[in-house]
């Protein structure tokens, strides 16, 4: 009997067993990847990287070489002004005018320009000005002089008696491109030191507000008291001469204009040279004319119409009359009236000679027209 009971228990355990074998074949069967998972070494859990950060973009850098190098200006000017009449006025009949003076002060900025004191601004800021006074970022005050003005171009050169003056570095504006950083130093309404970033928006921008343009166009904020302050470029080189705005009673924002540098360069040596800005000048006064008028007009594609010209001008002695189109000059077209002005003003040297091409009533001609110095007031 006990063996007996002995030969189903082993039957029992041999049936679990193959039951057992039956039933891990058929779940292998089903799921392989079972036995690959526990035969390799267990799968770690992905890991996250880690999350990336733009790098930081600061321009303080060029902050520090910069700023120190843009003064304040501070000018006062004796305005006369009309004063309304009084109520004892009114009830006695008319009375003259009566006037007053009083004492106008503005603000603007400049920047230094040299070691021996010479600074660059704008010439509406210094215009009229019986006194002014720098400001350096150093709280350094001292009366400045006016070395020479330039309203052709909105410039002015002063000049102030100190030492170990921090100069700025100068950079290259006919290498700037839209889209270019730049910052604006100045001290719009008084607030001094103050910085505003931006980008170019374009270039060789012209207004109507100067003989000569060629503006730098920027959205980085200008406003009042910013003019003659220093435009600079990611690493903190002079770039332009922050000048003009456009109104904002226009309903417009983020449109200032600057003076590139390398004009900038060209006034502040002839200034400090001669005291004055040295050009040539022939006597007429071009002007554009839009292309569907040009169609009307029957004038050449390119060119500029010579709408007047100065009386006795080495222009007018050439033969050349209102309504003539300039079309070349030394045998290289012109497109604009800006073009014009600039290309006769860069002939400075005293006998140099101009070849004209112009076109009166469809026909062509030439002139050699003599170059003198642009005289004052013109």
């Amino acid at each position: 009997m006990p063996l007996k009971n002995w030969g189903r228990g082993l039957m029992f355990v041999a049936g679990s067993i193959v039951g057992g074998l039956a039933l891990a074949f058929v779940i292998v069967a089903v799921r392989p990847d079972l036995v690959r998972r526990e035969a390799g070494a267990s799968p770690q859990p992905p890991v996250a990287a880690p999350p990336t950060q733009a790098a930081e973009t600061t321009y303080a850098s060029a902050v520090r070489r910069a700023a120190p190098a843009v003064v304040n200006i501070y000018t006062a000017q004796l305005v006369r002004e009309q004063i309304a009449p009084s109520t004892l006025d009114e009830l006695f009949g008319e009375a003259l005018p009566r006037f007053r003076q009083r004492r106008q002060n503005t603000l603007g900025s400049g920047v230094i320009m040299d070691r021996e004191g010479h600074i660059v601004t704008n010439h509406h800021v210094i215009a009229n000005a019986e006194a002014i006074l720098v400001q350096l970022a150093d709280e350094r005050v001292a009366e400045a002089t006016i070395v020479g003005r330039d309203p052709d171009t909105d410039l002015a050169v002063l000049h102030v008696n100190l030492k170990n003056l921090p100069v700025v570095p100068l950079g290259r504006s006919d290498r700037l491109q839209v889209g270019d950083v730049v910052l604006a130093i100045g001290s719009p309404v008084g607030l001094s030191q103050t910085v505003t970033h931006g980008i170019v928006s374009a270039t060789t921008r012209s207004l109507g507000v100067a003989t000569f343009e060629d503006f730098i166009q920027t959205d980085a904020a200008i406003n009042v008291g910013n003019s003659g302050g220093a435009l600079v470029d990611s690493s903190g080189a002079l770039v332009g001469i922050n000048t003009a705005i456009i109104a904002k009673n226009l309903g417009v924002e983020g449109i200032g204009f600057a003076i590139p540098v390398d004009l900038v360069r060209g006034v502040l040596a002839d200034i400090i040279a001669h005291g004055r800005v040295i050009r040539g000048w022939i006597g007429i006064l071009p002007v554009d004319v839009p292309g569907f008028q040009r169609e009307q007009l029957g004038l050449p594609a390119n060119g500029v119409v010579i709408a007047n010209l100065y009386l006795n001008s080495p222009a007018q002695k050439s033969g050349i009359q209102p309504g003539d189109v300039l079309t070349d000059i030394d045998g290289v077209p012109v497109k604009t009236a800006q073009e014009v002005i600039a290309r006769v003003a860069s002939h400075r040297m005293p006998g140099d000679t101009l070849k004209l091409k112009l076109t009166r009533n469809g026909k062509s001609f030439e002139v050699s027209t003599p170059v003198i110095e642009q005289p004052r007031g013109r």
